[in-house]
């Protein structure tokens, strides 16, 4: 017995008929009912009374439909359960003090172990969250990566000509600024008192405005080119970052020898 035939059980109860059970699972009408034959054979009774253009379930036959179900659905639960299980062997949590990181450690977890699913989060204190694998600014760990805020301001701007910049220069300033960006928010915050700070969470939106609007933003080294404006570096020690990769006491295998591998490579 397969549990094929009992779902064409429950797709003849359905339908109604045979022929259009077989429609719905993509059967011919003869292969459907030689399937449902070999059952029969093998419970040792027929299912159906059987007229020459009807058939419809007997006793026996509903009793085996009540357990097709039961059975069908409790194999669907099993599925289900071992994929959820399957998916979390798989999946390390990530806390991250920016968003930067996360996509770094994406980039290798793709290169070094395929088929890893990582679950970031930002985290404000990432060395406090039970997570699998933390990424800080500072040690202990291996040093994952280094980010560097610049500011990102139209080509006809006042600064625009400048090397580099100093908060000092900007302070004032209104800037347009994404939403979840990390610990930079505490920085910009920190060190831009008098600026209009406009927070936006949606990306695209985000970058339509920054296209059509004189607005300053920052950005990094891996923020791609916009036309008609231009990115200067701060010269500030905030605007300079060292992230820490390191596992939580918890880390499950599959985050400590990714961790591993990185370490090495």
């Amino acid at each position: 017995m397969e549990l094929e035939q009992l779902r064409q059980l429950q797709a003849v109860a359905e339908e109604g008929t045979i022929s259009a059970a077989a429609d719905a699972l993509h059967l011919t009408q003869p292969a459907l009912s030689r399937s449902i034959q070999r059952l029969e054979r093998e419970l040792g009774t027929e299912l159906f009374r059987r007229t020459k253009n009807h058939v419809e379930f007997n006793e026996a036959g509903e009793l085996a439909l009540a357990a097709a179900t039961e059975l069908t659905a409790r194999a669907e639960t099993l599925r289900r359960d071992l994929t959820a299980l399957s998916r979390k062997q798989r999946t390390v949590t990530v806390a991250s003090a920016a968003p930067a990181p996360s996509w770094r450690l994406a980039e290798l977890a793709t290169q070094l172990m395929p088929g890893l699913i990582l679950d970031p989060e930002l985290a404000a204190n990432p060395e406090r969250v039970d997570a699998d694998l933390r990424i800080t600014l500072r040690p202990p760990g291996h040093q994952l990566m280094t980010e560097d805020l610049y500011a990102n301001v139209p080509a006809a701007h006042r600064l625009a000509g400048r090397r580099h910049v100093r908060f000092a220069d900007l302070n004032g300033e209104p800037f347009l600024v994404l939403a979840d960006i990390g610990f930079w928010m505490d920085v910009v915050r920190e060190h831009l008192p008098d600026s209009e700070l406009l927070v936006q969470r949606d990306a695209t939106v985000f970058e339509q405005l920054l296209t059509h609007s004189p607005l300053l933003a920052f950005s990094t080294q891996a923020t791609r080119p916009r036309p008609g404006r231009t990115s200067i570096p701060l010269a500030d020690a905030p605007a300079h970052a060292t992230f820490f990769l390191s596992p939580g006491p918890h880390a499950a295998a599959p985050a400590r020898k990714l961790y591993e591998a990185i370490a090495r490579s």
